[in-house]
């Protein structure tokens, strides 16, 4: 009987994004497949996800009394801390997620028999922004013994050895979002559904919103998500005289009931991997526009005018001109909706998660 294969996750945290999501729905198809998993984070944070009760966690981050003022240091203490805690487990495979994880996973399994698979998440340029960790990067990639990317055009950052290891792989669907489409009267609202940072550009809905909002007076905009820029965001609505018809509901654990019957789904984003946010409102169905951002995940899912809409980088009367045209066609947004849902198929949660599961077991040793 073959001995049970054993994987470890490591990412920062689980706190509520895209990536760490991932990172769990991961976690729940392995272990249902009778996998051991071991999920190895740095921190633990206030507001995290749920791991399945079978997945063990271990902290990876140095005591408090190990922490000094000397920066080389403490990431000296970090990469030996996690290197101990990698050797002591001793799994068949580690699965990094994000950045810098990418780079301490590789590098703390140096000279040891565990194969390290690496993903990246979002825009290899903001992800490896620094030119130290850009070197790293480079350096470091075509060590591991696979590369997880989420669009094409993220490989081109990375040098050839490290392209040949590659493969793209779908982010899983979370179940919630796998819904018949909704095929009644939307309810007005244009939706977004995201953490208020500055990358995610909720200014340029809000100024969006703000130059159709006479002409459609039942419309309102709703911002799903906390975050850094939110008092920002509240205080620009306000100037514009349109924070009646501005909700900001905070972080919530529904959001595919919340925004099911949405008129439209808004993304403005300066550079993202592949949106889970946008993946989940098309499939439901929900007519979408986003900017066509590196490293090209939107790009990947919309064809411009027959599923969604695409709009330039900071693009806001593109966005208004887009918004203007699904508001006020019923007929072209009901279209732009039949042709949105069929993205189901490529992103069923069966079918990825497998891919996921098969690509992940090839690789442990």
């Amino acid at each position: 009987m073959d001995k049970q294969k054993h994987i470890v996750l490591f990412i920062h945290a689980l706190t509520k994004g895209g990536a760490e999501r991932v990172m769990v729905n991961i976690a729940k198809t392995l272990v249902q497949a009778g996998v051991k998993v071991t999920l190895v984070t740095q921190y633990v944070e206030a507001d995290e996800y749920q791991i399945p009760e079978q997945v063990e966690r271990v902290i990876s981050e140095i005591d408090a009394s190990e922490v000094t003022s000397s920066r080389i240091h403490n990431f000296v203490a970090r990469y030996q801390k996690l290197r101990r805690v990698l050797k002591e487990l001793h799994p068949n495979l580690v699965l990094a997620f994000l950045g810098k994880n990418n780079l301490m996973a590789i590098a703390a399994t140096l000279f040891t028999d565990i194969p390290v698979v690496v993903s990246v998440r979002g825009e290899p340029k903001s992800e490896y922004s620094n030119p130290a960790v850009r070197w790293s990067a480079k350096l470091l990639f075509p060590l591991a013994e696979g590369i997880v990317f989420q669009t094409r055009q993220a490989g081109k950052f990375f040098p050839l050895p490290a392209r040949r290891k590659s493969v793209i792989l779908r982010n899983p669907l979370n179940p919630s979002f796998v819904k018949p489409r909704f095929q009644g009267e939307r309810d007005g609202r244009i939706v977004s559904v995201g953490r208020f940072t500055e990358n995610k550009n909720h200014k340029m809905m809000l100024l969006a919103f703000a130059g159709i909002a006479e002409e459609f007076p039942d419309a309102k905009l709703v911002f799903y998500g906390d975050g850094e820029t939110k008092g920002e965001i509240e205080s620009l609505a306000e100037a514009l005289g349109i924070s009646d018809r501005v909700e900001m509901p905070g972080a919530i654990t529904n959001v595919a009931d919340r925004i099911y019957t949405a008129s439209v789904f808004l993304l403005a984003s300066f550079h993202e991997g592949m949106p889970n946010a946008l993946i989940e409102a098309m499939c439901m169905g929900i007519p979408s526009i986003s900017t066509d951002c590196p490293c090209g995940g939107p790009a990947e899912l919309i064809r411009h005018g027959e599923n969604g809409f695409l709009v330039p980088v900071g693009g806001v009367k593109e966005m208004e001109h887009c918004l203007r045209k699904l508001l006020s066609d019923r007929l072209l947004a009901e279209q732009i909706s039949i042709q949105s849902a069929m993205l189901l198929e490529s992103f069923d949660p069966q079918v990825v998660n497998k891919d996921w599961r098969e690509y992940l077991l090839s690789k442990c040793r």
